[in-house]
């Protein structure tokens, strides 16, 4: 299993806090958290931030309208130092370190969300900690064969891995709640119904599903007497995907630029986002060569803010660096002009963000019971499972303070 994933989380995470603070270095690091505190202090519209400090004082910032106020203990100045110079990969750094603690980080990732505009770069890494971090997502960059080890890293954990917290259908997506107390295996139905609706495909017809996870989209397509050929990179979720769906189905390990024919319909769920900026309009002049005319192909796709899509596309967040290597969420209004671009009409666009924050939610839950009984596998450590759920919970807030959301649009070819 790829321990390259485990956090570098120490044991010491009950050292005094103010370890150092009367040294020359203590002091340096001291003032330089006071102006990061003051710099979030300003960014901070919506919601507050109750701090308690390495010197024990509190402090409350922002607070000036409604929101979020999580409550955080910074127990180093080291952590303010690693969110100033790592940005948010740097702020997990200081939590891996037990530089800081929070009895609900989430509602704090929500509040960093929210404010993005008033924040600014307060919580992007500083340049010379950028270049670096930027050097190695670079050479992580999704090109043949890089892609598939990028997606190795991720989906090839072991499908022991995934079970125990996904619902039954194996479903590594957002799911869609069009009512309320829907449950997660009624949400997972209920997106895959609506994406196999938006093909507007008949029995018979042949479907390319480009990321075909675990088989669940292919399983109701094929009982609804499509043909789906489904491709992946992943070894795992092929050899998984082949067994769940013996007949009417095929699937492959193909990357999707190597693949040939026609097809019906497209359907894509959730996988662009490991595709990369570069490689938008390959990903997009695929779908445009391969469906029939007036074909339609159905992308659920996760966005992020138009207006911060440069500064996150110029950084390395969290997630690229120690969870999705190679992956970037998608800039809307470029993702579509590239699509309008190759003949594919923009249409039916439907954002549920929320929906995606109540899945993380309900994944959480199942994460944290499985742990508690043992059901993860046990070559995982500790350090990887709080990783997992610092991810987790990172995203939710993402979502909940609505700079990323999950959308699904249907691209027809024009021309028929």
């Amino acid at each position: 299993m790829p321990v390259r994933m485990q956090a570098t989380r120490h044991d010491n995470r009950g050292r005094k806090a103010a370890r150092g603070r009367g040294t020359t270095t203590g002091r340096i690091f001291a003032a330089l958290g006071a102006r990061v505190l003051d710099r979030v202090d300003r960014g901070l519209i919506d919601g507050a931030i109750d701090a308690t400090l390495p010197d024990g004082t509190r402090r409350r910032l922002g607070g000036r309208a409604p929101g979020p106020e999580p409550i955080v203990h910074v127990r180093s100045w080291r952590a303010l130092w690693r969110l100033a110079t790592g940005g948010s990969a740097g702020w997990y750094e200081a939590w891996a370190a037990g530089d800081w603690t929070s009895p609900d980080p989430m509602p704090l990732f929500d509040l960093f969300m929210r404010n993005r505009a008033a924040l600014g770069t307060t919580a992007r890494a500083a340049a010379w900690s950028r270049g670096l971090r930027r050097l190695r997502h670079w050479l992580r960059r999704n090109g043949p064969a890089q892609a598939r080890r990028n997606i190795a890293y991720h989906y090839d954990l072991g499908n022991d891995f995934y079970a125990p917290w996904l619902d039954a259908s194996m479903t590594y997506s957002s799911a869609l709640f069009p009512r309320d107390a829907m449950t997660l295996e009624e949400g997972q139905a209920a997106k895959i119904a609506a994406v196999l609706d938006r093909t507007a495909t008949q029995p018979g017809d042949m479907i390319l599903e480009i990321g075909c996870g675990w088989g669940s989209f292919a399983e109701a397509a094929v009982a609804g007497g499509r043909r789906v050929h489904g491709i992946t990179l992943s070894t795992e979720q092929r050899d998984y995907a082949a067994t769940r769906v013996p007949d009417g189905a095929r699937f492959t390990l193909t990357d999707y630029r190597a693949v040939t024919g026609t097809y019906d319909a497209v359907a894509s769920i959730e996988m662009v986002e490991a595709v990369g900026r570069e490689y938008w309009p390959d990903y997009l002049r695929l779908i445009a060569r391969v469906l029939k005319p007036g074909g339609r192909a159905v992308i659920q796709l996760i966005t992020i803010d138009d207006a911060i899509f440069e500064a996150y596309a110029g950084n390395v967040d969290f997630i690229q660096e120690y969870v999705f290597p190679g992956g970037l969420l998608i800039c809307e209004s470029e993702f579509r002009a590239i699509a309008e671009r190759e003949g594919l009409a923009w249409r039916d666009r439907h954002a549920f963000g929320l929906d995606y924050a109540e899945t993380l939610r309900m994944w959480r839950e199942r994460f944290d019971t499985a742990y508690a009984s043992g059901g993860l596998p046990s070559e995982f450590g500790q350090d990887f499972v709080d990783l997992w759920r610092y991810y987790l919970m990172y995203c939710e807030g993402g979502f909940r303070g609505g700079g990323i959301d999950v959308v699904q649009i249907t691209l027809v070819k024009e021309g028929a």
